[in-house]
């Protein structure tokens, strides 16, 4: 079992429920089984977690062209609306989904701001991950002097 299981409180991969003991980031576990230092890793913790499945991944594509009822998110899969409406329970959970009321309708909309939040920490590793490379690169371009000497043409006989 994943940690994002244990996190969602599944029991196995086909517990699609995994929502059961997750009211919200405090209920989140660290990797090593102690609690987010902070409000914001636990954020981060229910999030990714809660992104993690490959449906509730779908849900979200899909929430980005606009939003959408549960009937129309449930199209394209072959699962009940109710799995799919415990899918969206799981997102709002995570603060990656909100709901609304129009007349009879109940259109989920996907949280911007939340998503914001995840790419902004995503970022910060990326562009500290792109200036190592640069760096790298910098270092493998520059050629270095064999056996203490100059670097040797390379179609030159010695």
């Amino acid at each position: 079992m994943t940690e994002a299981d244990r996190a969602l409180g599944r029991e196995g991969p086909e517990d699609i429920e995994g929502i059961e003991g997750i009211e919200g980031p405090e209920d989140i576990e660290g990797i090593d089984g102690t609690p987010p230092a902070t409000a914001d890793e636990a954020g981060l913790d229910l999030a990714f977690a809660a992104l993690a499945d490959p449906v509730r991944r779908a849900i979200v594509a899909r929430l980005s062209r606009g939003p959408a009822t549960v009937l129309e998110l449930a199209e394209p899969f072959e699962i009940s609306t109710q799995a799919v409406s415990r899918h969206i329970q799981v997102l709002a959970r995570a603060g990656l989904v909100t709901r609304s009321r129009e007349a009879q309708r109940r259109p989920v909309h996907l949280a911007p701001d939340a998503l914001e939040g995840l790419t902004s920490w995503i970022d910060r590793y990326r562009l500290a991950h792109e200036a190592r490379y640069r760096r790298l690169d910098a270092v493998l371009r520059t050629p270095e002097p064999r056996d203490g000497r100059e670097p040797a043409d390379e179609g030159a006989q010695p």
